[in-house]
């Protein structure tokens, strides 16, 4: 065997062929304790543990060659079995449509139901628009106009019990919010047909409660210009944050990603607005509100995939655009479970403990966020790679009027001695 004659310790005690012992002098003199530079001979087999083990027991045993043997068939099995083992795992991975894994970190196949999601966000996008525009939407006192009032009670009231006060006296779909203290309450109500001084004096007889005087410090009729005014401010609000968006994202990254994320936003703007309108939940300036919350939510997770997507077109090189955006999603995936579930935590508990002012608020931010977190996977980073996206819209290209010319300089006494 290779081991036994490139191993000296053996040299010196087994016999050689001819049955005489080898030279002790000539062993010590052939013994290398240095490897080679080009890591060939007895240190690179030595080094190997089993290559080592099974020599040294061989030594041990009076230099039987058959244990070498043996262990030198056991390590190729095992090598073999380790090279199988990961032939089967790149062969699986292949299978499912993707790379088994960059460097430690595994790929997951986000964009392998890529078209099954976009039909479903098209799906959810076209319901959305056939329900605002069939059923429209639940217009709050915000939007319609009516009449609000400032009313404060001598002890601590239920809002509950005031909204059934009102309703057993004739003034239906009040809305009831607390100003800092459970005694004093912001009253609205829709177009009433009294004026200030006889709507006064009827508000004041609905909301007296048993044991507990109200008294009206200020009522306020809002009519419907201003509510349409408010309206249409409201929307030109959600268009010009859109547009500010795809301007940001298009500076701070490529165009191609800034579409992407804007449609994203555009996608949970409408899906929120459409169950709303779906379901008749009322649609007040506090809903709008949480409607631009998650716009800037929904920007900022996305805006954290966009960065690692650039990062790894710039770093990883030899995989598919495909697979690149696998990889950049399943990076960022646990931040972003962290992140939604610590955001929806606070949005169920002011769902449950914020009261009726905070409910209908809760219930749009639960319903974009759900659709936010979903979007920033799929649709923000699958429209900008359904445009083309790959490596060259990262790379910074040197223009051709900045790139060095190279000049040859011949000296002429070169030639003449060259002649000589």
């Amino acid at each position: 065997m290779a081991i036994d004659n490139n191993n000296p310790l053996e040299q010196q005690n087994n016999p050689d062929r001819n049955g005489s012992n080898g030279d002790t002098t000539n062993a010590s003199t052939r013994r290398r304790n240095k490897p080679r530079r080009d890591g060939k001979g007895s240190n690179t087999k030595t080094n190997n543990p089993t290559t080592a083990k099974s020599g040294k027991s061989s030594s041990r045993r009076g230099g039987k060659g058959q244990n070498a043997k043996d262990s030198q068939a056991l390590s190729t099995a095992v090598d073999s079995d380790v090279i199988s083992g990961d032939a089967a795992d790149d062969a699986a991975a292949v299978a499912e449509g993707g790379i088994k894994a960059v460097g430690n970190q595994r790929i997951i196949p986000f964009m392998k139901i890529e078209k099954p999601m976009a039909l479903l966000s098209l799906f959810m996008v076209i319901g959305s628009i056939i329900a605002i525009a069939v059923n429209g939407l639940n217009l709050g006192l915000d939007f319609t106009g009516g009449v609000s009032a400032d009313v404060r009670y001598e002890q601590p009231v239920e809002q509950v019990a005031v909204v059934q006060a009102l309703a057993d006296n004739g003034f239906d779909d009040a809305v009831v919010q607390y100003l800092g203290t459970r005694e004093e309450l912001l009253v609205r109500l829709p177009p009433q047909s009294d004026n200030v001084d006889g709507l006064s004096a009827n508000l004041t007889q609905a909301l007296a409660l048993p044991s507990n005087t109200a008294t009206i410090s200020n009522v306020n009729i809002i009519g419907s210009q201003v509510g349409n005014e408010v309206y249409l401010n409201s929307v030109m609000a959600l268009v010009l944050a859109l547009v500010c968006m795809l301007g940001y994202v298009a500076l701070r990254f490529q165009f191609k990603l800034s579409l992407g994320a804007v449609l994203s936003l555009f996608h949970d703007a409408v899906v929120t607005i459409g169950v709303f309108a779906l379901f008749g939940f009322p649609f007040d300036l506090t809903v709008l509100a949480a409607v631009l919350a998650l716009i800037g939510y929904s920007l900022n997770d996305t805006i954290v995939v966009y960065d690692r997507i650039r990062e790894n077109f710039r770093r990883v090189r030899g995989i598919t655009p495909e697979q690149t955006i696998d990889l950049s999603l399943t990076e960022t995936l646990r931040r972003t479970i962290m992140t939604i579930s610590t955001v929806l935590l606070v949005v169920l508990a002011m769902l449950f403990l914020g009261g009726d002012g905070l409910y209908w608020f809760s219930v749009a931010l639960f319903i974009g966020l759900l659709a936010g977190t979903y979007s920033s996977t799929y649709i923000a980073s699958s429209i900008p790679l359904r445009m083309g996206l790959s490596r060259d819209d990262f790379i910074v290209k040197v223009k051709p009027e900045f790139e060095e010319e190279i000049v040859t300089f011949n000296d002429p006494k070169m030639f003449e001695q060259d002649n000589v």
